[in-house]
């Protein structure tokens, strides 16, 4: 299941995430991880979660991006929620390929059984209609 929280930027979508990420971690039987852009949740998540900053790893891109959730779930079979935040600052914002990678993504999540839960950072209706039909609204 993919999750998205969208909205401008200063909507608060960054405590929302960080707010699910610790309500997580307390609920799951398996490992919560979180991904981010640089390093700026180190003091507002959890330790109990696994935090990652895809700058450490020269993550870029939407190839280089679904790789790395793809080598997540693989090397830990255990990994119940991947969490992301500025995902269109990870990813770029090419919202027609944002689709094609989300429609990666959600046959990843049914593969796995893997939770996703993406900040989207633009107007809702910036959006294709298609990413609904894989996404919803958190």
């Amino acid at each position: 299941m993919i999750k998205l929280i969208i909205g401008n930027k200063g909507t608060g979508k960054t405590k929302k995430l960080v707010d699910a990420v610790n309500a997580t971690t307390e609920q799951s039987h398996g490992n919560v991880v979180c991904i981010e852009k640089g390093d700026t949740l180190n003091f507002s998540v959890t330790h109990k979660a696994r935090l990652i900053n895809t700058e450490t790893y020269g993550i870029s891109g939407f190839d280089a991006f679904y790789g790395m959730l793809c080598g997540v779930c693989a090397g830990n079979y255990d990994v119940t929620d991947i969490f992301s935040d500025a995902t269109l600052k990870i990813v770029g914002k090419d919202f027609d390929h944002l689709a094609d990678f989300f429609d990666r993504v959600s046959a990843l999540s049914e593969e796995t059984n893997t939770n996703f839960v993406f900040t989207v950072s633009c107007d809702e209706s910036e959006l294709p209609q298609h990413i609904f039909e894989v996404a919803e609204k958190y």
